[in-house]
């Protein structure tokens, strides 16, 4: 079942002006984390499954013990140093189940690494998630694998230094895999990391953002999910390397990889602050969609085809930079430069070096201020420009 699309419209929104973007080439979000094996390392609580039974440890203390893994994994946190200012480690180790509507509430200064899978049970519901976090910081989640239908995967509200290591899903009839957001306050919540994403059949999107300063994702793969494979609303400064999607929004206007809600808006201008390495996308909806006064951005590399809508649409976009490094556009769907009344037009586009076949360019209203369009090859395809 498909959930609430949990994407803030636009009118809601508060501008604000933001810092200068900067720039982060690594494609690997945090090499640390990607090469630390589950549970390796000191720790300050550990959980541990033996047969049916649950226990909770801290040091020489037992905080928990019983049939119950979320309040296991739950009395495990709250068992670590109150007030801290530096992280503390809670392993996990052992596959449990909760129910879809409730969930396992993170706390400032500290890092999970879950060593099993979580599968939910039952109906997810409304600001709920097996991992949750809201208004803290300096959260981390290592290693972690979630199955069932929750609203979220992953819910994390205004929360400040939040690093994700090696996340995968299986979410048939759930909602997102991973939303990270600041509840459309004033201010951006800062400094997103993620290593490697991994989401099939979720319900909506596989990663969403909204009002992000400071973005940096390794590698997002999705599976057969309902919208997008990774969406970014009102983010600035995000560097992402590969969006690897495969029937993402099928049926949809979503897209392997879209961006939305003045994304990439730096105070009252776009210079170049998101950066992606490499979109692929295998059927679905769309490849690249940017809509809704979004741009600023370079997507380095394509691989898109037969997307049951649009390969790529940029409809009132600005500073948007496809495929400086190449790769491929195939058909059915074509590449459109588009705009909606209610919104500026397109400008400052530049579509180059990827060859397109099988396929259409259409250019409809004119880019203000002239597309920018070299190195593109043509097979059997049709391109229709100002």
């Amino acid at each position: 079942m498909k959930r609430r699309r949990a994407t803030v419209l636009l009118s809601a929104l508060a501008l604000v002006g933001a810092g200068l973007a900067v720039a982060v080439p690594s494609l690997t979000a945090n090499p640390a984390v990607a090469a630390e094996a589950c549970g390796s390392g000191s720790f300050q609580a550990e959980v541990v499954k033996s047969g049916s039974t649950w226990t909770a440890r801290n040091g020489s203390r037992t905080v928990y013990t019983g049939s119950d893994m979320l309040s296991a994994v739950q009395g495990g946190i709250n068992s670590l140093t109150a007030n801290r200012t530096a992280k503390e480690r809670v392993v996990v180790r052992g596959d449990g189940s909760m129910p879809a509507n409730q969930r396992i509430r993170m706390a400032s200064y500290t890092t999970l690494d879950f060593c099993g899978t979580i599968t939910t049970t039952g109906s997810g519901a409304t600001d709920m998630a097996p991992i949750y976090g809201r208004g803290i910081t300096d959260v981390e989640v290592q290693h972690l694998n979630v199955k069932g239908a929750p609203w979220y995967g992953i819910f994390m509200r205004q929360v400040n230094n939040l690093t994700l290591g090696q996340i995968t899903m299986d979410l048939p009839g759930g909602g997102i895999g991973v939303r990270v957001d600041n509840n459309n306050a004033t201010a951006f919540s800062r400094n997103f990391t993620l290593d490697t994403l991994s989401v099939q059949n979720a319900g909506s999107h596989a990663l969403e953002t909204y009002g992000i300063d400071g973005v940096k994702v390794g590698t997002v793969t999705a599976r057969n999910v309902g919208e997008s494979g990774v969406l970014l609303n009102r983010t600035i400064n995000a560097t992402i390397g590969t969006v690897d999607a495969e029937n993402a929004g099928a049926g949809t206007g979503y897209a392997a990889f879209r961006m939305a809600n003045r994304n990439g808006l730096v105070g009252s201008s776009y210079p170049t602050n998101i950066k992606v390495g490499t979109v692929k996308a295998r059927g679905g909806g769309r490849g690249i969609f940017c809509v809704s006064e979004s741009g600023g951005a370079t997507i380095d590399k394509v691989d898109i085809s037969g997307t049951g809508n649009n390969a790529v649409l940029i409809e009132n976009c600005h500073n948007v930079d496809i495929a400086p490094g190449g790769g491929t556009i195939a058909g059915p769907g074509n590449v459109r430069l588009a705009a909606r009344s209610e919104f500026a037009n397109n400008t400052g586009i530049t579509l180059r070096n990827f060859t397109l076949s099988n396929s259409s360019l259409v250019e409809n209203p004119c880019v203000s201020g002239g597309l920018s369009y070299s190195g593109v090859k043509v097979s059997n395809s049709s391109v229709s420009r100002c």
